[in-house]
């Protein structure tokens, strides 16, 4: 039997994919189960420096199985639909803390349910052909799964409401300007580009990227005094697990003159161990 979760490691990227093409990606139990499997199974693996989520076939994900997730479910009860909650939105919920960066590459469809990874996701790449959908409301329910979380926090309140109340697809270009992603490449140029992102992240320092990457989804819900002293906080537990690591950087700026922060990262490679 075929996983409903593919995944390849190469040069320190592990290469996620949904599995299931014939479904155009979509979400059904049996994937949300694996995909938590996949997630333990790569985030403390030392070949592992990067996570990037993509899908099998012309689609990222269509959203969840509306046969498999919601009518099946549903129909076994409250007590199954629960169960199929806590595992779709544990593993998004695991993705946005994950040890390691991640990016979504949006190489297709994304709709609804979709969101949550993609949101999940610290970082987003789509084609410029790929297609975007809040497609709940055609079939008479709200975007839910946190989805209208999802483009409250990223996108404008006029782009958000139009985008949840009509249903219309946008594609990758839209997508970008809107800031749903980060960018829109041609499909063609997709993977190239996020590669390249992904061994610009391969090159930081680890301890300061999961750090960094957690500072950012805290801060915006503090205000700003709560902030200043959760970042202060934050640094300290850093240097506690990679002080050398920090000591490095400096010394390469100011003592060796090898690098400017501005410019790149340090030189991993020289770091104590």
């Amino acid at each position: 039997m075929t996983s409903p979760v593919a995944f390849d490691v190469e040069n320190n990227i592990a290469w996620v994919r949904f599995n299931r093409p014939e479904k155009r990606n979509c979400m059904n139990p049996a994937l949300n189960r694996r995909m938590m499997e996949v997630l333990d199974e790569l985030e403390y693996r030392d070949d592992v420096r990067v996570l990037v989520l993509s899908g099998e076939g012309t689609s990222w994900s269509a959203g969840m199985d509306l046969k498999e997730y919601f009518r099946e479910t549903e129909a076994k009860g409250i007590a199954a639909t629960r169960a199929a909650q806590r595992d779709a939105y544990g593993w998004w919920r695991r993705l946005r803390w994950y040890q390691k960066p991640t990016i979504a590459m949006v190489n297709g469809w994304c709709f609804g349910g979709g969101y949550g990874p993609l949101f999940a996701c610290d970082l987003a790449f789509a084609a410029e052909e790929a297609q975007f959908g809040l497609s709940e409301i055609n079939w008479g329910i709200l975007p839910g799964g946190g989805a209208t979380k999802v483009v409250v926090d990223l996108l404008t309140m006029r782009d958000a409401m139009y985008h949840a109340l009509t249903g219309e697809m946008i594609d990758g270009k839209k997508a970008a300007a809107w800031k749903l992603v980060n960018e829109a490449v041609p499909l063609a140029d997709l993977k190239d580009r996020v590669t390249a992102v992904a061994n610009l992240l391969i090159a930081k320092n680890p301890v300061a990227l999961k750090a960094t990457k957690d500072a950012v989804r805290r801060v915006g819900e503090m205000t700003y005094d709560n902030a200043e002293d959760y970042l202060v906080r934050a640094q300290e537990a850093a240097n506690s697990y990679d002080n050398e690591g920090r000591k490095e950087g400096i010394r390469q700026f100011i003592d060796a003159k090898t690098y400017k922060p501005g410019l790149g990262a340090y030189d991993l490679s020289q770091q104590k161990s």
